[in-house]
């Protein structure tokens, strides 16, 4: 039995992340996963009043993850603290970057009136960026609150990540198009696919590629389309790829993919990517020098 099982103690996670491979002989694939969150309400229990509260099965720890990684070839990832079960409290997610030693950047939630002294601790814990989440609060958020807290990120060299939906960016395109700041745009935004790529969010979305500021993730496609194997999203991501090109195009799982109905897998996740990005540097570009360049990985 594992040493650490007998003493009753927490396994370290490996100080550069890679020691996997390293021991396996394999080599070290340079990907990045830049949209995952993670579930530990063991060690950090989730918040009171929760929006949603993930069920066992939902559940993803740090080394849980970080295994998945390894048995998938992807060397680095985002975790994006979660509206659900957390919240603003960020502390499952800082705890993490603590302890894989460079593996792992954050993207935060914060309350609007966040303190600076918090901001600048997110930072100095490996925080890149916060989420700013216009499904919940809807568009005009982005118009009062959320443009202030953009301004103070930026201050800070932070990302601001978009959750949309539908036609929110039709709404707020132009708040987005005035930011200097490096932006990213959630799965795709969230297009309806019967409406087609013409529907009012997508092309502003489209019409938003001569920003060189702003990038998009080709992620959650089952959040959108959400029938197997998914190729209703297809022509979205296709078109995406061909806007921003893939210098401005991150890939993201949405590991451990919670609130769905059906069963999705890890390595579909990363296979459906082969679809959007047929050519291969094209994809690398996409997993790692892209994802690199705007999160700091190095």
């Amino acid at each position: 039995m594992c040493k650490w099982a007998t003493a009753g103690l927490r396994a370290p996670i490996a100080a550069d992340g890679l020691e996997f491979r390293r021991r396996s002989g394999q080599p070290a694939a340079m990907r990045v996963d830049t949209h995952v969150h993670l579930f530990d309400p063991a060690r950090f229990p989730f918040a009171a009043g929760a929006a949603y509260t993930p069920p066992p099965h939902e559940l993803g720890t740090v080394e849980q993850f970080l295994a998945v990684l390894d048995a998938h070839g992807v060397s680095h990832a985002v975790i994006v603290n979660p509206l659900a079960g957390y919240g603003t409290d960020n502390r499952c997610t800082l705890d993490a970057l603590a302890r894989a030693g460079g593996r792992l950047k954050g993207i935060a939630l914060v309350a609007d009136d966040v303190a600076d002294a918090e901001l600048d601790r997110l930072v100095a814990g490996g925080m890149a960026g916060i989420r700013l989440d216009l499904m919940g609060r809807g568009a005009g958020y982005l118009r009062a609150a959320g443009t202030r807290l953009i301004a103070r990120m930026r201050e800070r060299g932070l990302v601001t990540q978009i959750q949309c939906e539908g036609d929110q960016l039709a709404e707020v395109g132009d708040v987005l198009r005035a930011t200097t700041g490096t932006v990213i745009v959630d799965h795709g935004g969230r297009p309806v696919p019967e409406r087609g790529l013409d529907q009012p969010g997508f092309a502003r979305l489209l019409g938003l590629a001569d920003r060189e500021n702003v990038v998009v993730k080709l992620s959650g496609p089952f959040r959108f389309a959400p029938r197997f194997p998914y190729a209703e999203a297809d022509p979205f991501m296709r078109a995406l790829v061909a806007a921003f090109g893939p210098a401005r195009c991150l890939w993201g799982s949405d590991w451990p993919f919670i609130r769905m109905d059906h069963r999705i897998d890890y390595g579909l996740a990363l296979a459906m990517l082969a679809r959007w990005v047929p050519d291969e540097k094209d994809r690398e570009s996409v997993l790692w020098h892209t994802p690199a360049r705007v999160f700091g990985f190095r």
